[in-house]
């Protein structure tokens, strides 16, 4: 597992340098740290000192549905990608899919993850009037970089994370979201991530609507996605999308026809809800994953008659080894739209799959290079 593997890095490495990008912030008041220490406070070598704090800190520590997705081969039969983690699983859920109105947007949005919450871009494309954007915290790419090694690279560099995958089209004539106002639909909840560090300056700079910051931060980015920042360290910092469900019990079941399976509830801190600055898991709430190493979604019980869709929020991306009888077919595609399949949950969020070479392909040639820091 990934967790496993993440310990025994941070145990074992003595060149540890770059788990994570952060750097003190100068507005204090707006910024909040895994590390409640002033920037007074910190020594010379901070870099060394968070590592130590990080190891002691980690040390211690439906019918239809079924039928649409037939294509998908028993567990057993076919991993995706070489990452071991990944050995016993045929599909995990590799990221989400929002669309934003215009350039002028898409730019916030890609600084309003950059600056709050130190995302890296992570690839990019222009195929005609689309520009597709993805955002992460490390690589996509679904085994071990050739560049990686143990005991000396953080985490940041090795595979299988997910990311943001931001989609402006200059011929789309919508205004999705207006900058300033509430999500523009309750289907979503949130997503969630767990960074070392985030900066509310930087937020609201960048076209963010803070909702609150009492120990966490929720906020409605400048597309129209709503994401909650907790404060921790956790091996991918995307850590799950929350949704609002009408039913919980028909929302996972039909989570289940696609190979999700109920898993632990993930914490981004060693208190795991017992603190002021990480929630405990929602009473009554389900948390599913293809794999328990991969992003999941939190199905939360909604006392709303009625639930509405966010219209930014295009899918979330399933990744999948299509069944030997699928081989050759859909798979070999060129990446474009059109051939991936996609089925809509009872709250009415769309899952996109796509098949892994497909995945594959696409990710290779749209890495943008990444420097060191």
């Amino acid at each position: 597992m990934k967790v496993i593997l993440y310990l025994s890095l941070l145990t074992n490495c003595l060149a540890f340098t770059t788990l994570s990008r952060v750097v003190p912030h100068q507005q204090t008041s707006t910024t909040t740290t895994l590390f409640q220490t002033s920037s007074n406070d910190l020594p010379s070598d901070v870099t060394t000192t968070r590592r130590t704090l990080l190891q002691n800190t980690l040390t211690t520590a439906t019918t239809a549905a079924a039928a649409a997705v037939a294509f998908l081969p028993n567990q057993a039969e076919a991993a995706v990608g070489t990452l071991p983690e990944y050995s016993t699983s045929n599909a995990i859920l590799q990221g989400i899919t929002v669309d934003v109105a215009d350039k002028s947007q898409q730019d916030e949005m890609i600084a309003f993850l950059s600056n709050s919450f130190d995302f890296k871009m992570l690839r990019r494309r222009v195929t005609g009037s689309v520009t597709d954007t993805w955002m992460g915290f490390g690589p996509e790419q679904l085994s071990i970089p050739s560049d990686f090694e143990i005991p000396v690279s953080s985490f940041a560099k090795y595979g299988g994370h997910a990311s943001i995958h931001i989609r402006y089209d200059s011929k789309s004539l919508s205004p999705l979201y207006k900058r300033g106002e509430d999500a523009p639909g309750d289907n979503i909840a949130y997503l969630q991530v767990g960074v070392p560090t985030y900066r509310i300056s930087a937020m609201v700079k960048n076209g963010g609507n803070v909702l609150d910051a009492y120990g966490i931060v929720n906020v409605v980015s400048p597309s129209g996605l709503p994401m909650r920042g907790i404060v921790g360290i956790m091996p991918d910092p995307i850590m799950f999308v929350a949704i609002n469900c009408k039913n919980v019990k028909e929302s996972k079941a039909f989570y289940e026809q696609l190979g999700f399976m109920e898993q632990e509830y993930p914490y981004a801190r060693p208190s795991k809800g017992t603190g002021q600055f990480e929630p405990p898991q929602p009473p009554k709430s389900i948390y599913m994953a293809p794999s328990p190493s991969c992003m999941g979604v939190l199905l939360l019980p909604s006392t709303k008659k009625r639930i509405s869709q966010n219209p930014v929020v295009k899918s979330l991306n399933l990744v999948y080894t299509p069944s030997e009888s699928q081989s050759g077919g859909s798979g070999g595609g060129s990446g474009g739209e059109g051939d991936i399949m996609t089925l809509k949950d009872p709250s009415g969020v769309v899952t996109g799959f796509i098949p892994v070479d497909m995945f594959e392909q696409v990710e290779k040639t749209t890495l943008v290079p990444q420097q060191d820091s």
